[in-house]
Parts: C-alpha cells; structure tokens; sequence
C-alpha cells in the first residue's frame, strides 16, 4: 500500500481483506463476501426449521460483459449522485508470491505508480486529485486493487490511465531502491510498532504451516530487502494482463457507455500471458492444539486470540461457509453474542469480545475469537472461561432465537452494504477475484435463510476442535500468570 492510504485500506497484514457484508467480522477492514459453489445447505441429522424474520433487500441491476482480450467487466448502475466508482481488480495476491520473495505482489502495487512509457510518475495521481476525486490500490492474499472514485466526465480518463499503466509500466533500479525503503518503513510502523501486529502474523504463521497464507502480504524483512526490479517485472508480466483482471464501474453511468469506454481503453490492451489454473499448495488437516505468548513492555492490557481452521466460502463444502458465518455472528458477532453476553454482560471476566469468519478467502480460512480480560481476571480464567461456552454450544448447540438474531443482524449489514456504490464495487471485485460470480453475490441471503439449527451445530461440533486452533496471548512483560495450556 502506499503511506498517505487512509486507514479502511490497511488490510495488508491480513489475507484479508476487506468487505464486510455481515457483522463484526474481525479480520480485517473488509471481508469479501464469496459464497458455496450451490445453494444445497449442509445436512444434518434432525434439523430444526427456523422461520427467521423475512427482510427485503433492494434491489441491485448489476450487468457483466467480457472484451474480447478475456477482461470481464461489471457494471453497478447507481444514479442517486453525480459520482463513478472505478476499480480495477487482478487476481493475484500474496499467496502467489515466490518462494523466497514474500511481498513482492504488494511491492509492485507500490511500484505501479512510477510512471509508464507515456505517462511520467505521479501524473496519473495529480489528475484525480486536480479534478477532486479519491484513489487508492491494496493488496490482499487472494487480489490486488487499484481505485478512483471521480465524476461521470473522468471515468475515461482514469481508464485511459489505468489501461495504459496495464502494459506500459517502466521501472528504473533508481525506483527500486526508494520504494523498497518505504515499504520496510511501512512495515516497521504497521508491525514492527505493533504489539499486536506482531502477535497476529506470528499466529497466522502458526495456523498455515504449509499455505501461504501463513506468510504475510507485506512480506518478511530479510526478504523484502531482497526484492529487485527483475522481480517485480517478471511477476508484472505474469500477472498484470487483461485476461487476468475484472473491471467494477459502479454509479452515475450506465452498461452501454461503460462498454464503449472499456472498449476504446481496455479493450486495445493486448493478452500478453496466461497466468493459469490459481493452484495452491493445500494445507494438511491440523493434529494438534498450537499457543504462541508474546511479552512487550508496550503492552498496557493483555488480550487472548484463537483462530480455528476452517473452510471458506469458496473452499467449502455446500452450505458449510453460510453455517460458520452465522456460528461466528452468533458467538461474538453482534452485542448480544453468546461469548459477550455471558463473558462480559451477565459475567466480568472480559471488556472486549468479538468473534467471526472470514469467509471471502479463496482458500482454507479462519473463525477467530478476540478478548480482553477485565479487572482482576486473568488470561488463563478468561481463556477456560470461553472453552466453556464453546464446550456448552458444542455440546448443547444454539437456539432458534441465536440463529434468528445472527441472520437478521447479517442480512441487515447487506442492506447497508448494497446501499453504497463503493462497497457493492468492492464487493463484487472481490467475488469475482477468487472465482465468484453475481449468484454467489445476489443469492447470498437466500442462501443464509436455507441454514437450520442443525446446520449451525454441525459445524461447531465439526470445527470448533482445539486441535484445529492457535490461540495467542498478547502480554505485558511483567505479566507472570500462566496461559491455561490444557
């Protein structure tokens, strides 16, 4: 990411990423929204049917075409304000970096604004700013995205601009050196400087002993160090190309203006390679409970982090991601969660709890539970305390009224999302990064109100396995209580 980036957009430390269509999702700024391959929910055997409480959505005209170099294209019109949301997607991350050269899908996002062969360094941003719009770019495991939110009159200007730096970027040795130096400095200040950063990479590490998802977007430091220009051409050259790209224009602006744009600006790029089939090394089935205790003297307050592997939308089996997004929703997702109600409303033991899914991951994910002891209680007291309350929903399962409230309050998230042209492009781009399509988008909600009682416990009792977790403790350097290791 580049430094003057606001702070919605620091997803980088994270496969993250970054779109949140349902309620205290806890990893990351946005969580995309990536849904089952059908719309068959998980069997289980005597489910109970819940009539959960019917919402309407509103309504959303979403068109899709392809140019004819493989690029698709998806357009959201939205005409409430004269403004356009342009953003480019492409479908590599940092889970496609080489072996030995962490960070280098988020260095070359660095690097994209250096200038091309027609278009010197900076003017691309001097444009839209000059005009009074917005632009960003993040990196995430599974995608890169480069945004400009501009009037209707200069969306084919940043389209020009953009489909020019798609095969005409030109790197120096002299912008290596510099950019490189920004983004150690950036890692510094996000993690080096974080007590908690530093503890949220170690786990993620510990979670993927053989995924790259274990490694962060922002790469390790002995590695960045060695990222070269060579580097960031030949991964440019293989991924930067039409073909392996996804267009969202949302607002002010309609399909057949969009495709005429595209057309005169996109549409002249050439397919310059083939990235191929997105394969990934599988990470094995975990054997056994894993902890991490990291102590810094910056630390003011202990906190306790779980995360337990588990399938995503895109990874799952049928109806196994809405389950666990509604489990996530139900134990720390809302005000009124299972973990906060008992933990921190009818009991003091912790401040702070929050749990949920990232379900927008391409592959194997995570369910994470986050807490903060309160007073006197200690770690390892807050620690057995929530194995408690899992052990009850594991044994005892959820009530028809947890998984009501849990849908609605998702479904209602939706309702906001789909009102903001910007997060129904950031939605959908990121749906269509890891494979997705407008059903897994559209059909969503429908999807969720297929999921039983039975459903939600199946997946507690299937993954809500310590040996299928990591759990952190986050300390002070003085703190002498032992984590409960049981």
């Amino acid at each position: 990411m580049r430094p003057r980036k606001p702070e919605y957009f620091r997803a980088m430390t994270k496969p993250i990423v970054l779109l949140v269509v349902a309620v205290a999702l806890q990893s990351g700024p946005f969580n995309p929204v990536v849904h089952a391959k059908n719309a068959n929910a998980v069997s289980a055997s005597n489910p109970v049917i819940v009539n959960a409480e019917k919402i309407a959505l509103p309504s959303v005209n979403i068109t899709t075409f392809e140019l004819a170099n493989g690029m698709q294209v998806v357009v959201i019109p939205d005409n409430r304000a004269p403004v356009v949301t342009h953003m480019l997607w492409y479908k590599v991350g940092s889970a496609e970096d080489p072996v030995g050269k962490s960070g280098i899908a988020h260095f070359l996002e660095h690097l994209m604004f250096k200038g091309t062969k027609r278009v010197p360094a900076n003017e691309f941003s001097e444009k839209v700013a000059e005009i009074g719009g917005q632009e960003n770019a993040f990196t995430s495991s599974d995608y890169t995205s480069y945004y400009q939110k501009v009037s209707p009159k200069a969306l084919k200007m940043v389209m020009a601009y953009e489909a020019d730096r798609m095969e005409n970027l030109v790197l120096s040795d002299k912008d290596i050196i510099p950019e490189r130096d920004v983004v150690l400095e950036e890692r510094r200040s996000r993690i080096a400087n974080s007590p908690g950063a530093i503890l949220s990479e170690t786990l993620e590490s510990v979670l993927y002993l053989h995924h790259p998802y274990g490694n962060p977007v922002i790469g390790y430091e002995n590695e960045i160090r060695g990222l070269t220009r060579h580097d960031a051409i030949t991964f440019y050259d293989k991924y930067y190309t039409p073909n392996n790209a996804v267009l969202v224009v949302a607002g002010d602006i309609d399909e057949s203006t969009v495709r005429a744009y595209a057309n005169d600006t996109y549409g002249k790029v050439r397919r310059r390679a083939d990235p191929g089939p997105r394969r990934r090394i599988t990470e094995p089935e975990p054997v056994t409970a894993r902890s991490v205790t990291y102590q810094d003297e910056r630390v003011t307050a202990p906190s306790l982090r779980r995360m337990y592997l588990v399938p995503s939308y895109h990874s799952g089996e049928p109806g196994e991601a809405e389950a666990l997004d509604i489990l996530g929703t139900i134990l720390g997702g809302t005000s009124i969660g299972r973990l906060y109600r008992q933990l921190a409303i009818d009991n003091e033991f912790a401040t702070n709890i929050t749990a949920g899914l990232r379900g927008g991951a391409m592959d194997m994910t995570r369910l994470s539970i986050r807490a903060s002891p309160r007073g006197e209680t200690t770690i390892a007291q807050l620690e057995a305390e929530i194995d408690k309350v899992l052990k009850d929903i594991i044994e005892n399962g959820v009530s028809a009224e947890e998984l009501d409230h849990a849908r609605n309050a998702m479904i209602k998230s939706e309702i906001y999302a789909r009102d903001s042209q910007s997060s129904m492009a950031r939605i959908v781009g990121a749906v269509f990064s890891v494979g997705g399509d407008l059903g897994d988008v559209l059909d969503w909600t429908g999807r969720l109100e297929k999921v039983t009682v039975g459903d939600v416990n199946l997946v507690a009792r299937k993954y809500l396995v310590k040996n299928r977790s990591v759990t952190g403790y986050l300390l002070p350097k003085k703190q002498t209580d032992e984590p409960n290791k049981s």
